[in-house]
């Protein structure tokens, strides 16, 4: 494989503000800071300032808002031995990780932006995000299988960012064999895994130390509550512990995985219920019906910025509501996979939510993504989600 070096293509250039936020550490540079691009052809390109200092090299995608994504501050050769030992330093940082599944590199928290790597036991599930990185599949995925010798490597490529890249969606195999379902094992609970057709790379991999976090707080013999359950992840650990579980959601395929899940640990105190998590704390509430443990898990309801102050209103509503029906005494975990909701507006909804209950709520602990998807704190994209344990006091 030919290695890719500063001079084999030309220079692209960038503004002052543009170099600017490679100095502050973020490695995205947008279409407005680009001051030249002779090339417009994907792949790794250095980078100058107008005056011709150097200032790394850097994916190229010439069709998307995000032009240069930095993946070194060297002249080096970008080869397979440069991937290989990247990913293979990104693998060590794992060392320690008590689950079959988790991931491997996770894009710019992981220094290489763009790239998803996966392992599930012994297989890899990988996302290209760019069309600059899209040039370097071939020392990629030969990174991939010498620094994790997997029996096989799906490539997911089936993201929505795609499409801002000019790239096609697909779901491809690229070595050996990888199955269609496949057991996960986190703290002792098992659940199924879809490599080919599940959301992400086939699991939320993200929430692991946050349903484990979860188990460890439920109530003993307590009633407990999963909203947006989907396949029972929370769900699953909530059982361990509580006396029963109600898990909610919307999707009968989903809730018939997330059975197939609790059969699979041989648990049988899970009811799971088809229907609408907001109609359905609502009619709880009339009811007056409590519950001891409750998870408020929903998918991402602000896609865009301005879709914001309405997700916060959703966020609000359903929380609200599950704040009123928490036995005294009880546990709420709630969180949000929206990048466009920071912190600070999801703890400020909590707090109006809190207030809005009339009940005195205790802050926990605040959580995030599982720590084999770090963030960086010069990089806010990297922290999308947002976790908080909460307590109802008497």
């Amino acid at each position: 494989m030919t290695a890719v070096r500063p001079s084999d293509r030309p220079t692209v250039r960038v503004t002052a503000r543009g170099a600017e936020r490679w100095k502050q550490g973020h490695p995205w540079i947008y279409r407005s800071d680009v001051a030249e691009e002779p090339e417009k052809k994907p792949g790794i390109v250095p980078v100058t300032d107008r005056k011709g200092k150097f200032l790394g090299q850097a994916l190229y995608s010439p069709s998307s808002e995000i032009r240069l994504r930095l993946l070194t501050r060297g002249n080096e050769a970008i080869d397979l031995q440069w991937w290989t030992a990247r990913i293979a330093a990104a693998a060590s940082r794992r060392n320690g990780i008590q689950a079959s599944a988790w991931r491997v590199v996770h894009a710019e928290g992981d220094g290489l932006p763009s790239l998803i790597i996966d392992k599930y036991g012994p297989w890899i599930v990988a996302q290209l995000l760019s069309a600059g990185l899209e040039t370097a599949r071939a020392d990629v995925l030969a990174g991939i299988a010498a620094a994790l010798a997997p029996e096989g490597i799906l490539l997911r490529n089936d993201a929505g960012i795609r499409r801002h890249e000019g790239l096609p969606s697909e779901v491809l195999l690229a070595h050996g064999e990888v199955p269609e379902v496949v057991e996960v094992v986190e703290d002792g609970v098992k659940y199924l895994a879809a490599p080919w057709s599940g959301q992400k790379t086939g699991a939320f991999l993200d929430q692991r130390e946050n349903r484990i976090l979860v188990g460890q707080n439920t109530r003993p013999g307590g009633r407990a509550l999963d909203l947006f359950t989907y396949h029972g992840s929370f769900a699953l650990h909530l059982a361990r512990h509580a006396k029963e579980v109600l898990a909610v959601d919307q999707s009968t395929e989903a809730l018939a995985r997330g059975a197939e899940n609790a059969r699979l640990n041989g648990i049988g105190n899970i009811n799971w219920r088809e229907g609408n998590a907001f109609d359905l704390v609502r009619e709880f509430e009339r009811r007056r019906e409590q519950f001891d443990t409750i998870v408020v898990d929903p998918p991402a309801f602000a896609k865009t910025k301005a879709s914001v102050e309405r997700a916060v209103a959703g966020y609000k509503e359903v929380n609200l509501r599950a704040m009123k029906i928490l036995a005294p005494g009880g546990v709420l975990f709630t969180s949000s996979c929206s990048y466009h909701v920071s912190r600070d507006i999801f703890s400020a909804m909590l707090a109006d939510a809190a207030r809005d209950s009339g009940r005195r709520i205790q802050f926990i602990a605040a959580t995030g993504a599982a720590s084999d998807h770090p963030e960086l704190l010069n990089v806010p994209e990297t922290g999308y989600l947002k976790g908080v344990l909460l307590r109802a006091l008497a």
